[in-house]
Protein backbone atom coordinates (compact mmCIF):
# COMPACT_ATOMS: atom_id res chain seq x y z
CA UNK A 1 0.00 0.00 0.00
CA UNK A 2 1.31 3.47 -0.90
CA UNK A 3 2.62 5.60 1.96
CA UNK A 4 2.47 8.82 -0.07
CA UNK A 5 0.69 11.61 1.78
CA UNK A 6 -2.27 12.96 -0.26
CA UNK A 7 -2.10 16.62 -1.26
CA UNK A 8 -5.66 17.02 0.08
CA UNK A 9 -7.59 14.63 2.28
CA UNK A 10 -11.02 15.56 3.62
CA UNK A 11 -13.31 13.17 5.50
CA UNK A 12 -16.75 13.85 6.94
CA UNK A 13 -16.30 17.63 6.84
CA UNK A 14 -19.04 19.76 8.41
CA UNK A 15 -19.61 23.51 8.50
CA UNK A 16 -22.62 25.48 9.61
CA UNK A 17 -23.46 29.16 9.39
CA UNK A 18 -26.15 29.69 11.98
CA UNK A 19 -29.02 27.37 11.13
CA UNK A 20 -27.73 26.77 7.61
CA UNK A 21 -25.53 23.77 6.83
CA UNK A 22 -22.89 24.51 4.18
CA UNK A 23 -21.06 21.18 4.47
CA UNK A 24 -22.69 17.99 5.71
CA UNK A 25 -20.09 15.23 5.70
CA UNK A 26 -18.03 16.10 2.63
CA UNK A 27 -15.29 13.73 1.43
CA UNK A 28 -12.56 14.81 -0.98
CA UNK A 29 -9.12 13.49 -1.89
CA UNK A 30 -6.37 14.79 -4.16
CA UNK A 31 -3.46 12.39 -4.57
CA UNK A 32 0.06 13.69 -5.00
CA UNK A 33 0.92 14.46 -8.62
CA UNK A 34 -2.68 14.39 -9.87
CA UNK A 35 -5.25 16.91 -11.10
CA UNK A 36 -8.59 16.58 -9.30
CA UNK A 37 -11.81 18.17 -10.55
CA UNK A 38 -14.21 19.64 -7.98
CA UNK A 39 -17.73 20.16 -9.32
CA UNK A 40 -20.98 21.51 -7.98
CA UNK A 41 -23.30 24.46 -8.68
CA UNK A 42 -23.36 27.69 -6.69
CA UNK A 43 -24.35 27.01 -3.09
CA UNK A 44 -23.18 23.39 -3.10
CA UNK A 45 -20.29 24.04 -0.70
CA UNK A 46 -17.26 24.34 -3.00
CA UNK A 47 -16.22 27.80 -1.84
CA UNK A 48 -16.67 26.89 1.82
CA UNK A 49 -14.47 23.83 1.30
CA UNK A 50 -11.75 25.90 -0.36
CA UNK A 51 -11.86 28.51 2.43
CA UNK A 52 -11.38 25.76 5.01
CA UNK A 53 -8.41 24.41 3.04
CA UNK A 54 -6.92 27.92 2.91
CA UNK A 55 -7.29 28.32 6.67
CA UNK A 56 -9.82 31.14 6.31
CA UNK A 57 -12.60 29.16 8.02
CA UNK A 58 -12.55 26.58 10.77
CA UNK A 59 -14.64 23.46 10.25
CA UNK A 60 -17.27 22.31 12.75
CA UNK A 61 -16.50 18.61 12.37
CA UNK A 62 -14.67 16.00 10.35
CA UNK A 63 -11.06 16.24 9.24
CA UNK A 64 -9.20 18.25 6.61
CA UNK A 65 -5.53 17.69 5.82
CA UNK A 66 -3.50 19.76 3.40
CA UNK A 67 -0.06 18.42 2.40
CA UNK A 68 -0.13 16.42 5.61
CA UNK A 69 -0.82 19.48 7.79
CA UNK A 70 -3.80 21.08 9.49
CA UNK A 71 -5.11 23.97 7.31
CA UNK A 72 -6.15 25.97 10.39
CA UNK A 73 -3.30 25.32 12.78
CA UNK A 74 -0.49 25.17 10.18
CA UNK A 75 -1.78 27.88 7.84
CA UNK A 76 1.38 30.02 7.76
CA UNK A 77 3.66 27.11 6.89
CA UNK A 78 1.23 25.60 4.39
CA UNK A 79 0.71 28.88 2.53
CA UNK A 80 4.38 28.80 1.52
CA UNK A 81 3.71 25.47 -0.21
CA UNK A 82 0.46 26.23 -2.04
CA UNK A 83 -0.79 28.66 -4.67
CA UNK A 84 -4.40 29.85 -4.90
CA UNK A 85 -6.15 31.42 -7.89
CA UNK A 86 -9.73 32.66 -7.34
CA UNK A 87 -12.32 33.09 -10.06
CA UNK A 88 -12.69 36.83 -9.44
CA UNK A 89 -9.31 38.51 -8.95
CA UNK A 90 -8.98 41.88 -7.18
CA UNK A 91 -5.66 43.73 -7.44
CA UNK A 92 -4.09 46.87 -6.00
CA UNK A 93 -5.33 49.44 -8.55
CA UNK A 94 -2.23 51.68 -8.48
CA UNK A 95 0.30 48.86 -8.85
CA UNK A 96 1.32 47.43 -12.20
CA UNK A 97 0.55 43.83 -13.03
CA UNK A 98 4.24 42.98 -12.71
CA UNK A 99 4.45 44.53 -9.25
CA UNK A 100 1.38 42.59 -8.14
CA UNK A 101 2.91 39.32 -9.43
CA UNK A 102 6.16 40.03 -7.57
CA UNK A 103 4.36 40.76 -4.27
CA UNK A 104 2.27 37.60 -4.54
CA UNK A 105 5.34 35.55 -5.43
CA UNK A 106 7.40 36.91 -2.52
CA UNK A 107 4.72 35.76 -0.10
CA UNK A 108 5.98 32.26 -0.90
CA UNK A 109 9.63 33.22 -0.52
CA UNK A 110 10.64 34.54 -3.93
CA UNK A 111 10.05 34.54 -7.66
CA UNK A 112 11.64 32.60 -10.50
CA UNK A 113 12.20 35.48 -12.94
CA UNK A 114 12.80 33.23 -15.95
CA UNK A 115 9.58 31.30 -15.37
CA UNK A 116 7.68 34.52 -14.62
CA UNK A 117 8.82 36.16 -17.87
CA UNK A 118 8.05 33.06 -19.93
CA UNK A 119 4.51 32.93 -18.51
CA UNK A 120 3.97 36.65 -19.16
CA UNK A 121 4.84 36.01 -22.80
CA UNK A 122 2.67 32.90 -23.08
CA UNK A 123 -0.35 34.64 -21.55
CA UNK A 124 0.33 37.81 -23.59
CA UNK A 125 0.16 40.01 -20.48
CA UNK A 126 1.73 43.48 -20.37
CA UNK A 127 3.18 43.73 -16.82
CA UNK A 128 3.84 47.49 -17.07
CA UNK A 129 0.18 48.53 -17.08
CA UNK A 130 -1.59 49.61 -13.91
CA UNK A 131 -4.02 47.04 -12.54
CA UNK A 132 -6.90 49.53 -12.73
CA UNK A 133 -6.62 49.44 -16.53
CA UNK A 134 -6.86 45.66 -16.76
CA UNK A 135 -9.90 43.78 -18.02
CA UNK A 136 -11.25 40.87 -16.00
CA UNK A 137 -9.31 38.47 -18.20
CA UNK A 138 -6.03 40.33 -17.64
CA UNK A 139 -6.58 40.42 -13.87
CA UNK A 140 -7.07 36.67 -14.08
CA UNK A 141 -3.81 36.34 -15.97
CA UNK A 142 -1.94 38.17 -13.18
CA UNK A 143 -3.12 35.61 -10.61
CA UNK A 144 -2.38 32.70 -12.95
CA UNK A 145 1.15 33.89 -13.72
CA UNK A 146 1.85 34.42 -10.00
CA UNK A 147 0.55 30.95 -9.15
CA UNK A 148 2.13 29.07 -12.05
CA UNK A 149 5.49 30.84 -11.69
CA UNK A 150 5.78 29.48 -8.16
CA UNK A 151 7.13 26.08 -7.19
CA UNK A 152 4.02 25.40 -5.10
CA UNK A 153 3.42 21.74 -4.34
CA UNK A 154 -0.34 22.24 -4.61
CA UNK A 155 -2.35 24.62 -6.77
CA UNK A 156 -5.91 25.38 -5.64
CA UNK A 157 -7.75 26.85 -8.60
CA UNK A 158 -11.31 28.17 -8.29
CA UNK A 159 -12.76 28.89 -11.76
CA UNK A 160 -9.25 29.90 -12.93
CA UNK A 161 -10.10 30.51 -16.60
CA UNK A 162 -12.96 32.92 -15.86
CA UNK A 163 -12.67 35.79 -18.35
CA UNK A 164 -10.04 34.15 -20.55
CA UNK A 165 -10.53 33.78 -24.30
CA UNK A 166 -10.25 30.33 -25.94
CA UNK A 167 -6.61 30.88 -26.96
CA UNK A 168 -5.59 31.68 -23.37
CA UNK A 169 -7.64 28.74 -22.11
CA UNK A 170 -5.44 26.53 -24.29
CA UNK A 171 -2.32 28.10 -22.76
CA UNK A 172 -3.76 27.37 -19.30
CA UNK A 173 -4.35 23.74 -20.29
CA UNK A 174 -0.74 23.37 -21.41
CA UNK A 175 0.52 24.92 -18.17
CA UNK A 176 -1.51 22.57 -15.96
CA UNK A 177 -0.21 19.57 -17.88
CA UNK A 178 3.32 20.83 -17.22
CA UNK A 179 2.53 21.25 -13.51
CA UNK A 180 1.34 17.64 -13.37
CA UNK A 181 4.41 16.45 -15.27
CA UNK A 182 6.52 18.10 -12.54
CA UNK A 183 4.80 15.86 -9.97
CA UNK A 184 2.79 18.67 -8.39
CA UNK A 185 -0.89 18.48 -7.51
CA UNK A 186 -3.92 20.54 -8.58
CA UNK A 187 -7.41 20.96 -7.14
CA UNK A 188 -9.49 22.44 -9.97
CA UNK A 189 -12.95 23.82 -9.34
CA UNK A 190 -14.60 24.59 -12.66
CA UNK A 191 -17.95 24.87 -14.41
CA UNK A 192 -16.36 24.05 -17.77
CA UNK A 193 -16.92 20.31 -18.21
CA UNK A 194 -14.65 20.04 -21.24
CA UNK A 195 -11.84 21.60 -19.20
CA UNK A 196 -12.27 19.09 -16.38
CA UNK A 197 -12.51 16.11 -18.75
CA UNK A 198 -9.38 17.26 -20.57
CA UNK A 199 -7.23 17.88 -17.49
CA UNK A 200 -8.46 15.88 -14.52
CA UNK A 201 -7.53 12.40 -13.36
CA UNK A 202 -10.30 12.27 -10.78
CA UNK A 203 -13.53 14.13 -10.15
CA UNK A 204 -15.59 14.85 -7.06
CA UNK A 205 -19.17 16.05 -7.50
CA UNK A 206 -20.89 17.58 -4.47
CA UNK A 207 -24.48 18.47 -3.73
CA UNK A 208 -25.78 20.31 -0.68
CA UNK A 209 -22.45 19.92 1.08
CA UNK A 210 -22.12 16.16 0.47
CA UNK A 211 -20.06 14.12 -1.96
CA UNK A 212 -22.41 12.37 -4.40
CA UNK A 213 -19.85 11.02 -6.86
CA UNK A 214 -16.09 10.57 -6.69
CA UNK A 215 -13.48 8.55 -8.52
CA UNK A 216 -11.23 8.34 -11.53
CA UNK A 217 -12.87 9.57 -14.71
CA UNK A 218 -11.87 6.40 -16.54
CA UNK A 219 -13.43 4.18 -13.87
CA UNK A 220 -16.75 5.85 -13.03
CA UNK A 221 -19.32 3.27 -14.08
CA UNK A 222 -21.78 5.94 -15.31
CA UNK A 223 -19.24 6.96 -17.92
CA UNK A 224 -19.18 3.43 -19.32
CA UNK A 225 -22.64 3.84 -20.86
CA UNK A 226 -22.88 4.72 -24.51
CA UNK A 227 -25.55 7.16 -25.69
CA UNK A 228 -27.29 5.93 -28.84
CA UNK A 229 -29.51 7.97 -31.17
CA UNK A 230 -31.28 5.89 -33.82
CA UNK A 231 -33.92 6.33 -36.53
CA UNK A 232 -36.00 3.19 -37.20
CA UNK A 233 -38.46 2.20 -39.92
CA UNK A 234 -41.23 1.92 -37.29
CA UNK A 235 -42.37 3.37 -33.98
CA UNK A 236 -39.34 3.47 -31.70
CA UNK A 237 -41.34 2.21 -28.70
CA UNK A 238 -40.52 -1.32 -29.97
CA UNK A 239 -37.20 -0.86 -28.18
CA UNK A 240 -38.96 -1.10 -24.82
CA UNK A 241 -38.54 -4.85 -24.77
CA UNK A 242 -34.85 -4.91 -25.76
CA UNK A 243 -32.59 -6.01 -22.88
CA UNK A 244 -29.86 -3.48 -22.16
CA UNK A 245 -31.77 -0.42 -23.40
CA UNK A 246 -31.90 2.18 -20.60
CA UNK A 247 -33.41 5.66 -20.28
CA UNK A 248 -35.34 5.29 -23.52
CA UNK A 249 -36.75 8.48 -25.01
CA UNK A 250 -38.94 7.82 -28.06
CA UNK A 251 -40.39 10.35 -30.50
CA UNK A 252 -42.10 8.64 -33.44
CA UNK A 253 -39.50 6.63 -35.31
CA UNK A 254 -36.59 8.26 -33.49
CA UNK A 255 -35.16 7.02 -30.19
CA UNK A 256 -32.38 7.97 -27.81
CA UNK A 257 -31.19 5.66 -25.05
CA UNK A 258 -28.14 4.57 -23.09
CA UNK A 259 -26.54 1.13 -23.04
CA UNK A 260 -23.77 -0.38 -20.92
CA UNK A 261 -20.57 -1.81 -22.37
CA UNK A 262 -21.54 -5.42 -21.65
CA UNK A 263 -24.93 -5.11 -23.36
CA UNK A 264 -23.82 -3.06 -26.37
CA UNK A 265 -23.32 -6.01 -28.73
CA UNK A 266 -26.73 -7.52 -27.96
CA UNK A 267 -28.50 -4.17 -28.35
CA UNK A 268 -26.85 -3.50 -31.72
CA UNK A 269 -27.84 -6.98 -32.88
CA UNK A 270 -31.45 -6.33 -31.84
CA UNK A 271 -31.45 -2.94 -33.59
CA UNK A 272 -30.47 -4.54 -36.88
CA UNK A 273 -33.82 -6.38 -36.97
CA UNK A 274 -35.65 -3.01 -36.85
CA UNK A 275 -33.96 -1.72 -40.04
CA UNK A 276 -32.25 1.38 -38.59
CA UNK A 277 -32.02 4.26 -41.08
CA UNK A 278 -29.52 6.33 -39.05
CA UNK A 279 -27.48 5.56 -35.94
CA UNK A 280 -25.14 7.77 -33.92
CA UNK A 281 -23.38 6.64 -30.74
CA UNK A 282 -21.20 8.60 -28.33
CA UNK A 283 -19.67 7.98 -24.91
CA UNK A 284 -21.37 9.81 -22.04
CA UNK A 285 -19.67 13.02 -20.98
CA UNK A 286 -18.88 14.40 -17.57
CA UNK A 287 -21.76 16.82 -18.12
CA UNK A 288 -24.15 13.85 -18.44
CA UNK A 289 -22.87 12.51 -15.14
CA UNK A 290 -23.26 15.91 -13.48
CA UNK A 291 -26.83 16.31 -14.75
CA UNK A 292 -27.77 12.91 -13.32
CA UNK A 293 -27.16 14.32 -9.86
CA UNK A 294 -28.82 17.67 -10.53
CA UNK A 295 -31.97 16.63 -12.33
CA UNK A 296 -30.84 17.52 -15.84
CA UNK A 297 -33.00 16.77 -18.86
CA UNK A 298 -32.71 13.43 -20.61
CA UNK A 299 -31.02 13.19 -23.99
CA UNK A 300 -33.03 14.63 -26.88
CA UNK A 301 -34.80 17.16 -24.67
CA UNK A 302 -38.26 18.14 -25.77
CA UNK A 303 -39.37 14.58 -26.50
CA UNK A 304 -41.45 12.52 -24.13
CA UNK A 305 -39.94 9.57 -22.31
CA UNK A 306 -41.74 6.25 -22.79
CA UNK A 307 -43.33 5.44 -19.45
CA UNK A 308 -45.46 2.32 -19.99
CA UNK A 309 -46.08 0.74 -16.60
CA UNK A 310 -44.03 -2.38 -16.04
CA UNK A 311 -41.57 -1.74 -18.86
CA UNK A 312 -37.86 -1.93 -18.40
CA UNK A 313 -37.56 1.78 -19.21
CA UNK A 314 -40.03 2.76 -16.53
CA UNK A 315 -38.34 0.55 -13.96
CA UNK A 316 -34.97 2.08 -14.81
CA UNK A 317 -36.40 5.60 -14.47
CA UNK A 318 -37.88 4.76 -11.11
CA UNK A 319 -34.56 3.46 -9.86
CA UNK A 320 -32.69 6.69 -10.53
Amino acid sequence: MSTTVPAVEIAGLHKRFGKSSALAGLNLRVDEGTVAGFLGPNGSGKSTTIRILLGLLRSDGGTARLLGGDPWRDAVELHRRIAYVPGDVSLWPNLTGGQAIDILSKLRGGVDLAKRNTLLERFELDPTKKARSYSKGNRQKVALVAGLASNAELLILDEPTSGLDPLMEQVFTECIREVKADGRSVLLSSHIFAEVEKLCDTVTIIREGRTVEAGRLDELRHLHRTVVSVQLDRDASVLLGVPGVNELVADGNHATFTVGEAELGGVLSALSSFNPRQLVSSPPSLEDLFLRHYGGVAPASGTAAVTETGTAAAQAAGAR
